[in-house]
Parts: C-alpha cells; sequence; structure tokens
C-alpha cells in the first residue's frame, strides 16, 4: 500500500511538472494558463495529492529561477490542496465535487497575483495593476483548475480503472 501511495504521488508530480514544461509560454509570466493546474483536484481522490501538487509546482517553479516564485507559488499550491482536500465532500447532485475547484482559484489570485504585481514587475506596481494581475491569474485558474479540473474529476468517477487508482 505504501508504494502505490507513493508511485501515486510521484506520477502526480511529474505529470504536474511535464505539464509546465510543455506549455512554458502559457504557465509562466503575467497572463497564466497552467494546465497542470487540472490536476489540483485530485485531493479529492486522495491525500496524496496534496504533497505531490507541492512538490510538482515546486519543481515546476525552479523554471522562473526566481526563489520568491519557489516560495509563495508553491505556498499557494499547499494551502489551496489543502483547502480542496477539505472541501471534498461538497458535490453536486452529479457527484462532481466543485466547491473543490476553488481554493486553486482564489488562492492563486491572491498570492500569486500580488506575486507578480510587486515581485515581478515593481515598476507598474499599481492598485489597477494589482487588480488586473489578480483578474488574470484568477481567469487563467477558472480555466485550469476549475473546468478542466471538473473535466478530470468527471472521468475519474467514470472510469473504473482510475477510480481504483486513487483507492487507498
Amino acid at each position: 500500500m505504501k508504494t502505490k501511495r507513493l508511485v501515486r504521488a510521484a506520477l502526480i508530480a511529474a505529470i504536474y511538472v511535464a505539464l509546465c514544461f510543455a506549455t512554458q509560454s502559457l504557465a509562466y509570466g503575467g497572463i497564466q494558463f497552467r494546465f497542470s493546474e487540472a490536476l489540483t483536484i485530485l485531493p479529492v481522490f486522495t491525500p496524496d495529492a496534496v504533497w505531490a501538487l507541492t512538490l510538482g509546482c515546486l519543481l515546476a517553479n525552479t523554471i522562473s529561477m526566481s526563489p520568491w516564485d519557489m516560495l509563495l507559488g508553491t505556498l499557494a499550491t499547499l494551502i489551496a490542496a489543502l483547502l480542496t482536500r477539505r472541501l471534498r465532500h461538497v458535490r453536486t447532485k452529479s457527484g462532481l465535487p466543485w466547491a473543490a475547484c476553488l481554493p486553486p482559484i482564489f488562492v492563486n489570485m491572491l498570492i500569486v497575483g500580488p506575486e507578480i504585481t510587486y515581485i515581478f514587475m515593481p515598476e507598474t506596481a499599481s492598485a489597477p495593476m494589482l487588480l488586473f494581475n489578480m483578474a488574470t491569474v484568477g481567469i487563467g485558474q477558472a480555466v485550469c483548475a476549475g473546468a478542466m479540473g471538473l473535466t478530470l474529476a468527471r472521468a475519474v468517477n467514470r472510469t473504473p480503472v482510475l477510480k481504483r487508482w486513487f483507492e487507498d
């Protein structure tokens, strides 16, 4: 059982990193669409995903070469994953964990938006720029963590092999 959990966590982290690296032009910068954020729904299925996503984000953020991004982006992922895990029981009638998509959206807006504004763009930092960056991060997260995450959750729920893979 421990081996399965370790392998599952390693695969989640590796997929997160691979998706970030494969889509670098979209995954980094002021306007971000990190397709790997669809994986942030996985704490609904297993607690192993919390640490896997955190490690995956830390490794993926090494590409930015910024210690601030490695710290703040990883912290945002950890907080969002822990909150997602707590909301795993809030589901729609169809069984989709809709509320679990909200932490990655809002936590990243509140942490990564200001990070982009004040650390990566200090020369243009202002309230309107902060709101713009928070909005663009939120939109990217809504698409990737929200829409794509719910699609992934639906696939896991409907695919017996995937459903068994996430069982402990």
